[in-house]
């Protein structure tokens, strides 16, 4: 029987109500694939496994990403990573592939299947237009995976592209996130997503988190620090314990500059489960918009789009929607992630459901709150 996600358990964060979903894919056309690999066991075999990884896939529209690219930008908390093309988002403030999130030493060998899946799209690519900016991000799961095996091939990256869909999100040890650790438990794949007032918009924004962070005593849950009360077995849980990518999607018509101001609201969300962002932690937002498509060839030498007004209410629910879906989407990867085995017997354990939801209830009980008051 599968784990619940946060909600399922009676818990929520924030104050904004999620879209259908309550994933990444509540942004209309948004889709996502996974390819996981798991095989083996017993000790390392450097380049033969055992292997605990894969690779995740967000597509911004269904269409041909080249030809039709999304405003976007990144945003870099911590830059211990290893991410390919971000820079020219940067630059550029555009995507123009899929985004695909894959384990560190993986990032070359998969960025390459997605310039060959660019070029059978668009075979002039490299000589009659111009070359393509493809994305890839990674956190490290060599706790449990053969990291050096780079076992993430060409045809794990294209089934992830023909699989993806709009709808449920699979979450927990899937794709990306199969070898991840968070706040010391088994991390993975979370999304969440929020849908902002009528009054402003009645815009989505949707997230996906590859959690792969964090120390076990840090971890934050609905407000209440329950790794100072619940901790996993002992273990090497490394000293801040890895990196987490967050992919940010929204419908709003957003342009480069205000997709980073969203994105730097990632971080706030982040915190709120309890992270510092350590030295040797990789922590990157990527967001962008679907309202609009940039052609790769503009018609007319001036463009004229709608975008948003830097109008204060709208701005600031959609910088909360971010925030609380960020949170959620993390606590949903530890909620929905199943313990693991991984090489050299190393395990990741599950969160233990049931005590962390306890905890929580029992500090957001009114005794609770009253003694929180006289303390105060």
């Amino acid at each position: 029987m599968a784990r619940p996600r946060l909600r399922e358990t009676g818990l929520a964060v924030g104050e904004l109500p999620p879209g259908p979903w309550n994933a990444i894919t509540d942004v209309a056309g948004v889709r996502v694939g996974h390819t996981t690999l798991i095989a083996g066991e017993g000790p390392l075999e450097p380049g033969r496994g055992p292997v605990r990884t894969g690779v995740t896939v967000i597509l911004p529209h269904g269409g041909n990403l080249f030809r039709e690219k999304v405003p976007a930008a990144v945003h870099t908390i911590n830059g211990f990573g290893k991410p390919v093309g971000f820079e020219q988002v940067r630059e550029l403030g555009t995507i123009e592939s899929p985004i695909a999130l894959t384990n560190t030493l993986n990032v070359g060998l998969v960025a390459d299947a997605l310039v060959e899946h660019a070029i059978r799209e668009n075979p002039d690519i490299g000589i009659r237009t111009s070359t393509v900016n493809v994305i890839v991000a990674e956190t490290n799961d060599g706790y449990l995976n053969d990291l050096q095996g780079r076992h993430v091939r060409a045809e794990h990256v294209w089934a992830a592209i023909a699989t993806a869909s709009e709808g449920p999100v699979e979450e927990g040890a899937v794709g990306a996130g199969t070898g991840t650790t968070c706040y010391g438990w088994k991390g993975g794949i979370g999304t969440a997503s929020r849908v902002v007032p009528p009054e402003v918009g009645g815009f989505t924004v949707g997230v996906l988190v590859q959690a792969n962070f964090g120390r076990p005593e840090d971890l934050t849950v609905c407000g209440v620090p329950v790794g100072r009360f619940l901790l996993p077995p002992p273990q090497d849980t490394g000293a801040n314990c890895g990196s987490v990518v967050v992919v940010l999607a929204t419908d709003a018509p957003l342009f480069s500059r205000q997709l980073h101001r969203l994105a730097v609201r990632g971080g706030a969300g982040l915190a709120r489960t309890g992270t510092l962002h350590g030295h040797g932690s990789g922590d990157f937002v990527l967001a962008f918009s679907t309202a609009q498509r940039i052609p790769h060839e503009p018609g007319e030498p001036v463009a004229t789009r709608a975008v948003l007004a830097d109008e204060e209410k709208a701005l600031e629910a959609l910088f909360r929607a971010v925030v609380e879906s960020v949170e959620e989407a993390v606590l949903n990867a530890l909620f929905r992630a199943e313990t693991m085995v991984g090489r050299d017997g190393h395990v990741r354990y599950a969160l233990p459901i049931e005590p962390v939801v306890a905890l929580v209830r029992a500090a957001s009980s009114p005794s609770a709150l009253g003694r929180t008051r006289q303390a105060g």
